[in-house]
C-alpha cells in the first residue's frame, strides 16, 4: 500500500532541497511541492544583480530544470497559497478548499519582506524586492526614473543601490545606524564599502530616520522627509529594511514559534512529523552556541538536506553548518564565514587599499568570523578553519601574509 506523500510548502531553496534530498534517501513514493509563485522555483541572489540590470533573464536562474522535477516525480502545484495545516488529519489545506494528505511535511516558507509602517509607505512609487515580481515591477518604473531613495543600507540596499548607479541613476542610501550593514560586518568592511559606494556616486546618509514618505499631490511617492526635517526628493523608493520569518501557518497550526519556527538539530519541529528548513526557522547552532535564525542561501540548502533525509524516514546527521553568505557591490565580491557580531577583535590581511584584503575577527583569541574582499582563497581556507571544533588560528597568523591558511586548515583538522 502506498503511503501518502511528502508535502512541502515552499518552493525556494530550501524546499527544493528538501525534496531533492528526500528522494536521494530513497523516498519511492510521491513528493508534492507547493508554491505560491507560478515560475520555476529560482535563484535569489540574482534579483538585486544581474537580473535587475538586465545582464541575466529569467530564463538563467531556475533552480533546476522542469525536466528534473518530472524525472523525480516531484509534483509542483503552482499558484497555490496553503491556508492551514491539519496536523490531526495530515492534510493541507489549500485556498478553495481543496484538501492534500500528507505522511510528512515540510515547512519552508521562508522569510517576508518587512514593510513601512509610516505615512505615505502605502504610495504607488514605494517598492521592495524579495521575488521575481518585485523585479519586474520595480524595472517597469525605473524607465521613467532618474532619482532614488534606497531606505536600508544592508545587503539587500546596497546591492540594489549597486545595480541602479549601473543603471545611470541617482541613488541616496539611507542608513538608521552609523555604518552600513551593522548587523551583518564589521566597521572596517562597513568602512571600505561605504567609500566604494561613495566613489561610484552613491550619496550615503546615516543616522537617518525617515519620519514620512513624500506625496506628489497625485497619490505617488516624491522624496522623504527625514526627522532632522531635510528633505530628499526622488522619483521612486525601494525599502530594503529586512524581512520576517514567515510562520503565519506554523502558529495556526500551534507548533511552537519563536523568532521563527523552532526546530532541532534534526530539522524536527514540536510535531513529530513536520519537518522546517532555511530562513524561516530558529535551530541550535553549535557555531553560536545558542539558538540562530539565519537568512542564507547556504543554511537553506544544508538545513533542508537534513530535513529532507528526516522527511524519507532516514536518520540524519545533525546540522550544525558553519553559517557563510555573500554579496556583490559595485563588482567587488564580499564573502562572509562564521557571524561577526560576537567579534570584539580584529586584523586584517592582504592589500586593504586596493580592495582585496580578508578581515579576521576573534572574540578574544577564538577566531569567530573572517570577511573576504575579492579573496576567494580566504574565504576558502576560512570555511575549512572554521568547520573546525577548536579553529586554533591565532590574530598573528591571520595578519601575515606568509602564513598559509590552506595549509593550517588541512594540517589543523
Amino acid at each position: 500500500m502506498a503511503l501518502d506523500p511528502i508535502v512541502i510548502i515552499g518552493a525556494s531553496h530550501a524546499g527544493v532541497q528538501m525534496a531533492a534530498s528526500a528522494r536521494d534517501a530513497g523516498w519511492e513514493n510521491e513528493i508534492v511541492l507547493l508554491a505560491e509563485d507560478a515560475l520555476l522555483p529560482y535563484h535569489r541572489p540574482p534579483l538585486s544583480k544581474g537580473l535587475l540590470t538586465g545582464k541575466i533573464s529569467v530564463a538563467e536562474i531556475p533552480l533546476r530544470g522542469e525536466s528534473w522535477y518530472e524525472k523525480n516525480n516531484i509534483v509542483r502545484l503552482t499558484g497555490r497559497r496553503v491556508t492551514a495545516v491539519d496536523r490531526q488529519r495530515h492534510r493541507v489545506i489549500l485556498q478553495g478548499g481543496e484538501q492534500i494528505p500528507y505522511s510528512r511535511l515540510g515547512l519552508a516558507t521562508g522569510a517576508r519582506v518587512r514593510r513601512l509602517s509610516l505615512p505615505g509607505g502605502k504610495l504607488d512609487g514605494v517598492l521592495y524586492l524579495r521575488d521575481f515580481a518585485d523585479v519586474e515591477k520595480l524595472k517597469s518604473q525605473l524607465r521613467h526614473t532618474h532619482s532614488v531613495v534606497v531606505i536600508g543600507g544592508g545587503f539587500i540596499g546596497l546591492e540594489v543601490a549597486s545595480s541602479l548607479c549601473k543603471m545611470g541613476k541617482k541613488v541616496t542610501v539611507l542608513e538608521t545606524f552609523q555604518r552600513l550593514m551593522p548587523r551583518a560586518v564589521s566597521s572596517v568592511i562597513s568602512g571600505w564599502f561605504g567609500r566604494r559606494h561613495t566613489e561610484r556616486g552613491v550619496n550615503l546618509i546615516f543616522n537617518a530616520r525617515v519620519e514620512m514618505i513624500l506625496n506628489d499631490g497625485r497619490g505617488r511617492a516624491a522624496g522623504v522627509l527625514l526627522s532632522n526635517g531635510q528633505k530628499i526628493a526622488a522619483d521612486l523608493i525601494v525599502a530594503g529594511i529586512g524581512v520576517t520569518p514567515a510562520v503565519e501557518l506554523a502558529k495556526a497550526a500551534d507548533l511552537t514559534c519563536s523568532d521563527g519556527i523552532v526546530v532541532d538539530s534534526l530539522t524536527r519541529t514540536s510535531d513529530p512529523f513536520i519537518f522546517a528548513a532555511g530562513d524561516v526557522t530558529n535551530h541550535p547552532s553549535v557555531f553560536s552556541g545558542g539558538q540562530l535564525r539565519l537568512e542564507s542561501v547556504q543554511n537553506a540548502t544544508d538545513q533542508a538536506k537534513v530535513a529532507g533525509q528526516m522527511l524519507a524516514g532516514i536518520a540524519s546527521i545533525p546540522y550544525d553548518g558553519v553559517p557563510w553568505f555573500w554579496s556583490d557591490q559595485h563588482d567587488v565580491p564580499l564573502q562572509i564565514v562564521g557571524l561577526a557580531s560576537s567579534a570584539d577583535n580584529c586584523v586584517v590581511r592582504g592589500d586593504y587599499a586596493g580592495g582585496k584584503f580578508s578581515v579576521f575577527s576573534f572574540s578574544g583569541r577564538k577566531l569567530v568570523c573572517i570577511e573576504s574582499v575579492d579573496s576567494s582563497r580566504d574565504h576558502v581556507a576560512g570555511r575549512k578553519l572554521l568547520a573546525l571544533t577548536n579553529a586554533r588560528l591565532t590574530p598573528e597568523e591571520a595578519a601575515d601574509p606568509q602564513f598559509d591558511l590552506l595549509a593550517a586548515a588541512r594540517e589543523r583538522s
